[in-house]
């Protein structure tokens, strides 16, 4: 039996990052939504609760609640952001709206470095992301730190080990944000770290194979990390009775098709279908604008073009595809929670109601850097694990606006010639991701002494350990230069490049 801590799901963009970080731990971990029945929350029996935040205020009608039986547990409980406000407040104390708001990056100040702040200095950066805060501490609790705007930035209960965080400690922003988690889960919980993504690769492996029996399935391959792991991993459960799919949508990079059939056929022994469908994908596209029919249009004809080849294939009745969880939490509600929906993603909101293969997604609750070590571990190579995040719907989302032939050549060969220069300058492996996107505006510019009215290229290269959160890449301005150089001189219809210095939150890395 391996130690668990249980995630109650309240809302929050992070809330599976919460479970990620204690994975990283080697702890399991797993998400409920916050109104799980206490029956089932003991059935789990977690070694401790952790509430997440929510876009809710606990004086809101529909805010969600807490269960108070699960005070009757006796395990320790970590509120974190609105989690905290809720325990305080059902506690007893108080919580209002703040005067000034804490947004982003914070110093707070620790009053009290006993169990949750053991080890850490007396201020640290934290990553505040709230309008309420506790106002009066609930009966027998302690103040553990506060920061410049905000009284009780954390607090505990030493007779019920209930602890509560104003801060996100699972954000790379949070400094020390792992050892808080570390400090709660051993020092507190009293866990044991036995967790491991081997032992989850065989769990998938025996869950797949017991699930399909002898019928056959069929994998969405794109030659991506995600895709590409999804296949090896379903072909040790099934071998022979896996079909991969390769649909040339069109909207792929530049010679991605030719680099998937290469790779494939040197390094595995898969059966391998190549389906050209980029006319039918172009045709349904024409005219369309706006994002989020683009990838509801993707995704309905992906289905419609695996279901089609499935009645080629005797006994099919599954699709494998390697959605992994930033796209089901930017997509819909985790495991039923409440979380706010961000964009609809092609493999998840943008499938079809009445879709009639089954879906084997055994990647769904995993965030891509540990699918990369999931790559490593079924031996994957190099060129396949360490290879950028793509999305699905591929350049029709980079494209801003509609989606033409013409559009798709200029986006394609402006993004090869950034993805060519940044593994030269050595910066690809650096970088979590790094592409171009095609915007729907035109400048003025001078070439060879004439006015030219042409396209503009917008450059995205960030930095991320999970694609949760993200920085903008500090590229050295030499090689921003030749990206942009290069690109207004060999791609005909450019004539301006810019460079996006957002970072994750408040803007997403794509950017429909």
């Amino acid at each position: 039996m391996k130690d668990t801590i249980l995630v109650l799901d309240y809302g929050s963009q992070y809330t599976q990052l919460i479970a990620r970080r204690i994975r990283e731990l080697k702890v399991f971990s797993i998400i409920k939504p916050y109104n799980i029945d206490i029956e089932e929350m003991k059935r789990i029996k977690p070694k401790g609760i952790l509430l997440s935040g929510g876009p809710h205020s606990v004086y809101e009608k529909q805010a969600p609640s807490l269960n108070r039986e699960i005070f009757n547990l006796n395990i320790p409980i970590l509120g974190i952001c609105y989690g905290m406000q809720l325990l305080a407040k059902v506690l007893g104390g108080k919580v209002k709206k703040t005067k000034k708001q804490e947004y982003g990056k914070t110093y707070m100040y620790i009053d009290n470095h006993k169990s949750l702040f053991y080890s850490l200095p007396t201020k640290i950066i934290v990553w505040m992301s709230h309008a309420d805060s506790v106002e009066r501490l609930p009966q027998g609790a302690i103040s553990l730190s506060h920061t410049q705007n905000v009284k009780y930035a954390s607090f505990f209960i030493p007779a019920k080990k209930i602890y509560g965080v104003q801060f996100h400690p699972e954000v790379a922003h949070t400094q020390l944000g792992l050892q808080i988690i570390s400090n709660f889960l051993f020092r507190i919980c009293d866990c044991f770290a036995s967790w491991r993504l081997e032992d989850f690769v065989a769990e998938k492996i025996k869950e797949i194979k017991k699930r399909v029996k002898k019928s056959k399935v069929i994998c969405a391959l794109s030659g991506g990390v995600d895709s590409s792991s999804l296949a090896i991993l379903v072909h040790k459960a099934i071998g022979k009775n896996l079909k991969c799919i390769f649909v040339d949508n069109g909207l792929l990079r530049k010679n991605e098709r030719k680099n998937v059939e290469k790779i494939f056929k040197r390094n595995f022994k898969i059966d391998l279908c190549i389906v050209n469908a980029s006319s039918l994908f172009l045709k349904r596209l024409k005219g369309v604008v706006d994002p989020e029919e683009k990838r509801k249009i993707i995704g309905h004809t992906f289905i419609e073009i695996f279901e089609k080849e499935a009645k080629r294939i005797k006994d099919v009745k599954f699709l494998a595809q390697g959605t992994l969880y930033p796209d089901v939490i930017e997509s819909t509600s985790f495991f039923g929670g409440p979380t706010a929906k961000i964009k609809t993603h092609h493999n998840v909101g943008g499938l079809p109601q009445r879709m009639k293969l089954k879906l084997i997604e055994p990647f769904r609750e995993l965030f891509k850097d540990e699918v990369r070590e999931i790559a490593k571990i079924l031996g994957l190579p190099k060129e396949i694990v360490t290879r950028h995040p793509f999305p699905g719907p591929g350049l029709a989302v980079r494209i801003i606006g509609e989606v033409t032939k013409v559009r798709l050549k200029i986006l394609r060969e402006a993004d090869a010639i950034l993805e060519k220069i940044i593994k030269e300058k050595g910066w690809y492996e650096k970088l979590w991701q790094a592409f171009c996107l095609l915007l729907p505006i035109r400048s003025v510019g001078v070439m060879g002494d004439k006015r030219t009215y042409e396209n503009v290229i917008a450059i995205r290269a960030v930095t991320s350990v999970d694609g949760m959160t993200a920085d903008w890449a500090k590229l050295p301005s030499s090689i921003l230069e030749e990206i942009s150089g290069r690109i207004i001189n060999e791609v005909e219809g450019i004539n301006r490049v810019v460079y996006d210095i957002s970072s994750k939150p408040p803007s997403t890395i794509e950017w429909e």
